[in-house]
């Protein structure tokens, strides 16, 4: 098996209107102390229209479920949840000041911090103003144009990947998505074999039987 140091670095595709991202981040943080981490920030709304789906914050009776899926989670881990003050929110000031304070996890932890587990809103610069202020940054980072465009290139190079939805954990090419999925990505990463095993790699040969039109 290779060390941490012989192979390239996991990449964390989130985006903070995901109350699951903000529920596996302490466990990426975590695994940054022994793996090389990079997180990305990316538009999750960009990636739903590129794969043609629905959030889950879009479907009546799917949004009340994920939430109380979200908080109930929470609950279980000793985590106080708070939702913003409405939810969807439009996430790009957020996303756009995680870049320009340099995606460090300290900006992540703020910024995570004062959405949801304050329950503050995080959908525009004035809003944000405690957190860039926290983080060193005045409010118009929440705009700055080398953010705008890098999370744009971001977001691009995730659907590339084929990333389908956040919070998504990328062990090379093999995606993980979901906090629920943290243990089977680390799985995988501890036994790069696991996926080679034969079940496994009937799954991903699968035929179709029928398809929804």
């Amino acid at each position: 098996m290779l060390g941490a140091m012989d192979r390239p670095p996991l990449r964390w595709y989130f985006d903070f209107i995901s109350p699951f991202a903000c529920l596996q981040w302490p466990k990426v943080r975590a695994l940054m102390a022994d793996e090389p981490v990079v997180p990305v920030p990316i538009v999750f709304g960009a990636v739903l229209a590129a794969v043609g789906q629905k959030g889950p914050a879009e479907i009546p009776g799917k949004r009340v479920f994920t939430y109380r899926h979200a908080l109930w989670r929470a609950r279980m881990r000793g985590v106080e949840l708070r939702f913003p003050p409405a939810h969807p929110f439009n996430p790009l000031p957020a996303l756009r000041l995680c870049i320009a304070a340099g995606t460090t996890a300290e900006a992540i932890d703020a910024i995570f911090d004062w959405i949801w587990l304050r329950g503050q809103a995080g959908d525009n610069p004035e809003a944000l103003a405690p957190v860039a202020a926290r983080l060193g940054l005045a409010s118009e980072a929440c705009a700055d144009d080398a953010a705008r465009a890098m999370l744009r290139a971001n977001t691009d190079a995730a659907i590339a990947a084929g990333i389908f939805g956040v919070p998504t954990l990328a062990v090379g090419d093999t995606l993980f998505w979901g906090d629920d999925a943290h243990d089977f990505a680390l799985a995988a990463l501890r036994d790069p074999q696991l996926l080679d095993e034969a079940e496994m790699q009937r799954l991903a040969r699968l035929p179709e039987a029928a398809r929804r039109r």
